[in-house]
């Protein structure tokens, strides 16, 4: 019946091409178009009725043939849902024939329907068993579905009868390299490798498998046997110069899609990958110039020209990045990403009121809305408009309620207002939320401090440093805070040292270790480390006063009254500059030689 089905698929153009051709001959003299084109047929295939008296039974071969013909002349109309249908129909009536159960597996897998291909590939395989095609088809229809060990089976079954069989190694090499069994993929892909010595692809998927078990030497060996066998094989290449890549060999890879260019210059992939080569090694003029050609090749250039920007980000050049990210955002409006990019390049450029405007366009609904409000709100603050840049952070922070930065950003904003209760409360639920930060334990003790309640401050830098014993910032800020109050100074003088062997060039931490020593009473040592501070922060009215208080101490009166002076007019507080002046005038100085900074700004860390 196999033989006969194979040259009835033969001849059965001809014969219905015949049948159809007689049939319209003999209507020649009717314009009307018939409703039915198959009632020429000589028989009904759903009636059975013949154009006689009498009923004819249609014989199941005849109805298969009938349904197998209706099935090719769909698929030669690209008709594949009504093929698959007549095939259906045709396996229904002639179940026992495995080349209609293989076209119409076939089919079901064009349709992506791989419960019914595998239905049939089964019944296929039962009914012809050494059908080793069909079944390597099912193998790879049952891995698909996620059955594995099913496919194993189908794999070793045509293995069995098939010894040679460069798929079902191939395959079958793969399907151990996806469960991870590596081993046993090296194995079935070597074995393959004797019996076929000549087969680059056994050589790739070994590559590969070896690559996939980060075996990279290994795998280098196989890709170089895959290249040497099959020279001109672009996806060898390619695969070797990405496992150059893995290695951090850049220069190996880079010549390797520089050979491939050669013969393909309109490669998309080699292009991508170079321009990527080239960025994280930061040789942005050569990422810019593959990038280029990338975007003349591309049928869509966006995501090119979004990279482009970046690198002109990235190389300060801020008017040639805004021009491509606004060449993007005219083809796609809507991408709230370029927006982004762009808002923050004009940010960079120092052009605030256009960055708000293509910040603003980034609608709530967005991604990137917190984001976007975030940066709004940076500008502003800027700009000065405290007050509409705190107003930004609460819309962002609103949007993204567990984002640390922005709550974080939010209470600096209400700090530097002058707003304490309102910072107070923002870091007490950060803290809550995060009992286990110690930076944020850190940052609210500071907020405590200014607020002039000291055990609360006292209380949450002790956390800060129980939570991160290398917290030099806090270890830093409780000595000195002890040291300013006169108490506990040994425990300070600790505090501040290990602080200082985290950091030990920051000129705080070494005034806070002087101001130890002035408390003290030991006043040329903390000359000693207070010049040393000053050294390190030359602009610090807090570090300034201190040298000049100790220089006081010892005698050294017109050496203080010129540090008096200078800090004066590096002080932004009001309290700290009204101590001062009466420092100077209590020497004999005159304020009015010098004038303040301006009010507001941070206090020292």
């Amino acid at each position: 019946m196999q033989f006969a089905w194979y040259h009835l698929a033969r001849s059965a153009a001809f014969m219905l091409t015949s049948v159809l051709v007689t049939a319209v001959c003999a209507g020649c003299g009717v314009t009307r178009k018939t409703a039915d084109p198959w009632r020429h047929f000589p028989w009904s295939l759903e009636l059975g009725e013949a154009h006689s008296v009498e009923k004819l039974t249609i014989p199941r071969e005849a109805q298969a043939l009938a349904h197998f013909l209706k099935a090719q002349i769909a698929l030669n109309d690209g008709e594949i849902e009504a093929a698959a249908e007549q095939l259906a129909l045709a396996t229904k009536a002639d179940p026992d024939t495995p080349l209609l159960r293989r076209r119409l597996g076939l089919l079901y897998l064009r349709l992506n329907r791989l419960p019914e291909a595998r239905a049939q590939f089964e019944a296929a395989v039962q009914a012809e068993p050494t059908d080793t095609h069909s079944r390597l088809l099912l193998a790879g229809i049952l891995s698909a579905l996620g059955e594995e060990q099913a496919a194993q089976d189908q794999y070793q079954t045509v293995l069995a009868q098939e010894p040679t069989n460069q798929e079902a190694h191939l395959f079958l090499g793969a399907l151990y390299a996806k469960q991870e069994q590596y081993d046993l993929a090296i194995e079935t892909l070597e074995r393959l490798t004797r019996l076929n010595p000549s087969s680059s692809l056994a050589y790739y998927y070994l590559g590969r498998v070896y690559a996939a078990k980060q075996d990279y030497p290994a795998a280098e060996k196989a890709y170089k046997e895959a290249i040497r066998l099959s020279p001109t094989s672009a996806n060898l290449l390619l695969d070797l110069a990405e496992l150059y890549q893995l290695q951090d060999k850049a220069e190996e890879a880079i010549d390797l899609y520089r050979q491939i260019l050669k013969t393909d210059p309109h490669s998309t992939v080699v292009r991508k990958r170079l321009g990527g080569l080239y960025i994280g090694q930061n040789r942005l003029d050569e990422a810019l110039s593959e990038l280029k050609e990338l975007e003349k090749i591309e049928a869509d250039p966006q995501d090119t020209r979004i990279k482009i920007g970046l690198i002109y980000y990235e190389k300060g050049e801020l008017d040639r990045a805004v021009t491509e990210f606004s060449l993007v955002l005219a083809a796609e409006p809507s991408n709230d990403r370029v927006r982004y990019y762009l808002g923050s390049v004009l940010v960079e450029a120092r052009d605030f009121e256009r960055a708000v405007a293509e910040l603003e366009k980034i609608p709530p609904t967005s991604p990137l809305y917190a984001e976007a409000q975030g940066q709004i709100g940076y500008v502003y603050q800027k700009m000065g408009r405290v007050d509409d840049a705190i107003a930004a952070l609460e819309r962002a922070t609103r949007a993204n309620s567990d984002s640390d930065e922005l709550a974080g950003f939010l209470i600096s904003l209400y700090r530097e207002k002058g707003n304490l209760e309102r910072a107070l409360e923002l870091a007490r639920k950060l803290v809550e939320r995060k009992p286990d930060n110690d930076k944020y334990h850190f940052t609210l003790g500071a907020l405590y401090d200014e607020a002039k309640d000291k055990e609360s401050c006292i209380r949450h830098m002790r956390k800060a440093i129980e939570l991160n014993p290398n917290n030099a910032a806090a270890l830093n800020y409780l000595g000195y805070t002890f040291a300013e109050q006169g108490t506990n100074l040994d425990e300070a003088e600790d505090l501040i040292r290990r602080a200082l062997s985290i950091e030990p060039n920051d000129g705080y931490y070494v005034d806070s270790l002087g101001w130890v020593y002035y408390q003290r009473g030991d006043y040329r040592k903390a000359i000693e480390l207070l010049e040393r501070a000053l050294e390190l922060v030359s602009d610090d009215p807090t570090i300034t006063e201190h040298l000049a208080d100790a220089y006081v101490k010892v005698g050294r009166h017109g050496e203080a009254l010129s540090l008096y002076l200078q800090a004066y007019q590096q002080a932004k507080e009001k309290d700290q500059q009204r101590r001062i002046r009466a420092k100077i005038e209590q020497l004999g100085g005159k304020v009015s030689e010098v004038s303040p900074a301006n009010h507001g700004g941070a206090t020292r860390p």
